[in-house]
């Protein structure tokens, strides 16, 4: 049973206005559920200590019988609650932050300022909060973050950071982000290494820039500071056909690419020696661009950056590999497109080779040009609906109809609306045919109808895919 509803001379009366978690859902059967919490219920503080965010909420649970204080209505009441020793009580929270920290930046390669006009809120919008970048893996810059934001960062052990560096060169970094508290990186990445917190970071590489003796100077700066800073990774400047007032960038042309190539290369054999990793990582791109192979799976040093486009072909490649091994001979007939972005032609185009192996199985490969961003945005997870139904029609004039079409998972918003907000089934109504998302190889031969051939294994064969 709930206890009464009592008055409160609570000191954090005011807070609770405006700080507080509000319950969404409450777990049937849940900590929460048997002391009869509500969906609406505003958690306020537990243990006398004010909740601010879904952090302090997993912080502060560990206490042994946590008190939570809690307001219904206008009625608040304090409640003690048995931790059972899962994740929370059985709760879940409608708005798990409060007011999102924004980017004060004006990077001269920011992407949100290249981007056209029309597209929704939330593509316009820049987050640039150290929460997310524990809670959801987001980069920050720390502009943003006070000595108390350090503190509480060390203090409930937000770990790992993953922290967007571009340059240790402490004036260049100002002139780069816009911003004079940019030049303060050297002594907050100091002051968290100090404090335990492990940071992955990145530099985004921009020609004439931040690369050369600028980008030496950086690597050798991060890499002082390992293991607080397990990782860096080198990814090339993303620039649009949007950039008309704005800074003039280059992108990194295939002969830069394998320049960078040949100096992570080297820094990888030097750190690897003395200090036991690697530590630098160049992105898939790199590679890409300059028509180099992928390293293997065992130089990611168990990918550290994965979301950061580090190791993703590298990671398809080797799934695929297990796939390859049981396709079948045979199938019935079927017709599908693979839509790709122009970057991954060099990937995908062995893997429909082999698809098209199998009897009744017909893939055509389609790399579409990025018409919205611009011809230089060659990312398969950059493709716009509008440029994907312009290429299916193009290529599919005159040819018989297919009988799906795969889309990359990467380009859509939970799995179904693309960056222009056109939406799966609106890509299905133009074409004429379903259309499906896939990420990796199992979904992509399961999107095409094939059923995998079971594999009998011995002891000796190992883990069974």
């Amino acid at each position: 049973m709930m206890p009464p509803a009592k008055t409160s001379a609570n000191p954090f009366k005011v807070e609770r206005k405006r700080r507080g978690l509000k319950i969404e859902s409450v777990e049937q059967g849940s900590a929460a559920a048997a002391v009869g919490l509500q969906p609406g219920d505003l958690l306020t503080a537990i243990g006398g200590t004010p909740v601010r965010d879904v952090i302090d909420y997993y912080f502060l649970l560990g206490t042994a019988e946590p008190v939570l204080t809690v307001r219904r209505g206008e009625q608040e009441f304090d409640v003690s609650v048995k931790d059972e020793g899962g994740p929370g009580l059985g709760v879940s929270f409608a708005e798990p932050f409060d007011r999102i920290h924004r980017c004060t930046n004006r990077c001269l390669f920011c992407f949100v300022d290249q981007q056209p006009p029309g597209l929704r809120q939330s593509l316009n919008f820049k987050d640039d909060d150290y929460r997310l970048s524990f809670w959801e893996g987001n980069f920050i810059t720390l502009t943003n973050c006070t000595v108390k934001d350090l503190h509480r960062i060390v203090s409930q052990r937000l770990s790992p950071l993953y922290v967007s560096v571009h340059t240790t060169n402490l004036e260049l970094r100002a002139r780069i982000m816009g911003n004079p508290r940019a030049a303060k990186i050297g002594e907050q990445l100091r002051t968290l290494a100090a404090g335990g917190i492990t940071m992955h970071t990145q530099v985004v590489l921009c020609p004439g820039l931040n690369d050369g003796e600028e980008l030496t100077r950086t690597v050798n700066d991060l890499a002082g500071l390992y293991p607080a800073v397990r990782s860096v990774a080198i990814v090339p400047v993303g620039l649009t056909r949007h950039r008309q007032g704005l800074y003039p960038l280059r992108p990194v042309s295939p002969a830069g690419a394998a320049r960078v190539l040949e100096q992570v290369a080297g820094w990888q054999r030097q750190y690897r020696q003395g200090c036991g990793s690697r530590i630098i990582f160049a992105a898939d791109e790199f590679y890409l661009r300059a028509g180099k192979a992928v390293p293997p799976a065992k130089e990611y040093e168990g990918f550290p950056q994965l979301e950061n486009g580090v190791g993703l072909v590298r990671r398809f490649l080797d799934a695929w590999k297990q796939v390859e091994k049981r396709l079948p001979s045979r199938i019935p007939p079927r017709r599908a497109v693979l839509v790709t972005g122009a970057l991954a032609r060099a990937v995908l185009g062995p893997v429909v080779a082999r698809l098209n192996l199998v009897e009744g199985m017909q893939v055509t490969l389609l790399p579409v040009a990025n018409r919205f961003f611009g011809t230089t945005v060659t990312v398969a997870g950059l493709l716009t609906g509008r440029d994907i139904r312009a290429a299916l029609k193009k290529s599919l004039k005159g040819l018989p109809q297919p009988d799906l079409v795969v889309v990359p998972a990467t380009a859509l918003k939970d799995r179904h609306v693309f960056l222009d907000d056109t939406t799966c089934s609106d890509l299905a109504a133009a074409v004429g045919c379903p259309v499906i998302p896939a990420a990796e190889p199992r979904e992509l031969v399961a999107a095409l109808g094939v059923k995998l051939e079971r594999r009998t294994l011995n002891r000796y064969d190992g883990v069974t895919v």
